[in-house]
């Protein structure tokens, strides 16, 4: 099995290299997907509903994969972006690993490629700027305020490729007074109300057994990064999303903490 796997993850290397600079080298414009209805996702090999549209992915650890994996389990083609050496945080995470892969990363990246940059170097952030010329959406979960810095902001990008939908996840917004602030599930999920909620009624609030917040954020990122290509299809516009740990899973216990409301 992990000959296997090593022989797949060579093969899949092989192609992509290749890949990739076919398309840095056709420097064109994305197309947009065509408004004609589509099939439903089946077995039987029918079309997907994001097929053709390729998505950036500057994401790490779990609310920004998450929200990628489910674009391209829906079709798309996704490119992630690494940091040289380590890579994303959660490759390392384990046990359980498979080969030397950590399961918990394979959880939440399949269906996607991924090349390594170095932000920070001149050449890096022209790379990215290039593949942003070339891609439909970019997802990051930088703090806010630090890829603007870079010129990879959606000021910038957006003036490459006016089309491009930027969906940017961050802890708490990309303005206000905590919008420089490192988001964290846990956090999110404390200052939100859902501890308070989750364990014995008469005990210590208690963090729920799964990242509640950031499979939160990653679904509400991919839904409406879903309305914004939607919307792009009608104006040809791109959009900025802000889309945050804290807004995300506020709503989520909205039917428990009404019902300390009630009138007696």
């Amino acid at each position: 099995m992990c000959e296997s796997f090593r022989a797949l993850r060579s093969v899949l290397r092989a192609r992509y290299r290749s890949g990739f600079r076919a398309l840095l080298q056709r420097n064109q414009a994305p197309k947009y997907p065509d408004s004609s209805r589509r099939s439903s996702v089946t077995n039987s090999g029918a079309a997907r509903p994001l097929e053709g549209v390729r998505v950036l992915d500057l994401t790490r650890v779990l609310a920004g994969p998450f929200a990628t994996m489910i674009l391209g389990d829906l079709g798309a083609e996704v490119i992630k972006v690494e940091r040289p050496g380590g890579g994303d945080d959660t490759r390392t995470w384990g046990p359980p690993f498979v080969a030397s892969e950590s399961v918990y990363f394979l959880s939440v990246n399949r269906n996607k490629k991924s090349i390594a940059v170095d932000l920070k170097h001149r050449r890096g952030a022209e790379v990215i700027q290039q593949l942003a010329g070339v891609c439909d959406v970019l997802v990051e979960n930088f703090l806010p305020g630090n890829l603007p810095q870079l010129g990879l902001g959606y000021a910038e990008l957006s003036r490459i490729n006016p089309g491009l939908v930027y969906c940017s996840v961050s802890g708490y917004g990309q303005t206000g007074p905590q919008a420089r602030s490192p988001g964290y599930d846990s956090i999110a999920s404390a200052v939100s109300g859902m501890m308070h909620i989750t364990g014995p009624e008469d005990g210590e609030p208690v963090r729920p057994g799964v990242a509640m917040t950031d499979l939160a954020t990653g679904l509400y990122a991919h839904g409406a990064v879903m309305a914004a290509l939607l919307h792009r299809q009608k104006t040809g516009r791109g959009s900025h999303i802000d889309c945050n740990l804290l807004s995300a899973q506020v709503p989520l216990p909205v039917c428990d903490i009404t019902s300390c409301f009630q009138v007696t």
